[in-house]
């Protein structure tokens, strides 16, 4: 995966299978370029010295598992070396998860809008969290009343399921549409390039507001899997993270 995102179209790398050849390839990249790392966790690594991935690959695996947790640190320390046990899928197009409001009215309020998007946030959300899966881009769809459209996409600052950093993206795509005005219809959004929750990596945190969203966030999800969708109300339970 990482020759291929470094090679040009109609182009070709090759890395035999030999651990010297997957060395020289892997070690002089950045440690963003590894899969899982993240530029906030990439950022993480650099105040401790660790900007390649060379530089994770060498450093011991108890250092890692104190800045980036015991998963997360093995994860990383193993794919600096070369060693990945995902299978290869050629072709596989990435998956995306989609959900939408359609208003009983062409909705004017600004308000409204907002609430629509936060509750789609937290029903994607859930949903991502429930398949196991983080999402590496959000896509909001405004639709309006003469049936015409927008669409915006962002990517986000790290591939997740958590519905703050989710809610802060949609937001912000949100602000971009300037809908003060408009007549709404339907608002849609979509999750996009799909990818294994376990292919990430969480950075630890001593940010305690964040430790008790998380907990909020699984209260929320028992409470949905049990009384079903909506019972938690919308994502604006979630004050905005950072």
């Amino acid at each position: 995966a990482m020759a291929a995102d470094a090679t040009p179209p109609g182009a070709a790398t090759v890395v035999r299978d030999d651990p010297y050849e997957i060395a020289a390839f892997l070690r002089t990249k950045p440690a963003s370029a590894l899969p899982g790392i993240g530029p906030k966790t990439a950022k993480t690594l650099a105040r401790y010295g660790i900007t390649s991935v060379g530089d994770i690959a060498d450093t011991r695996l108890p250092t890692l598992q104190r800045i980036l947790g015991t998963t997360a640190a093995r994860l990383a320390h193993d794919r600096a070396r070369g060693i990945d046990e995902r299978p290869v899928i050629p072709g596989a197009a990435p998956r995306t998860m989609s959900a939408s409001r359609r208003f009983d009215r062409d909705e004017l309020d600004p308000d409204q809008h907002h609430r629509a998007v936060l509750g789609l946030v937290q029903d994607l959300g859930g949903r991502l969290r429930t398949s196991g899966e983080i999402a590496q881009a959000l896509t909001l769809t405004v639709t309006y009343a003469d049936r015409s459209q927008t669409t915006r996409t962002r990517t986000l600052a790290e591939p997740t399921a958590h519905t703050p950093a989710l809610a802060d993206t949609a937001r912000t795509l949100l602000s971009g549409f300037g809908l003060q005005r408009a007549r709404v219809r339907t608002i849609a959004l979509r999750a996009g390039r799909l990818r294994p929750a376990e292919d990430t990596v969480h950075q630890l945190t001593l940010d305690q507001h964040d430790d008790k969203l998380r907990r909020l966030e699984t209260a929320i999800d028992k409470a949905a899997t049990r009384y079903g969708p909506g019972v938690a109300g919308a994502a604006s339970t979630f004050p905005r993270s950072g």
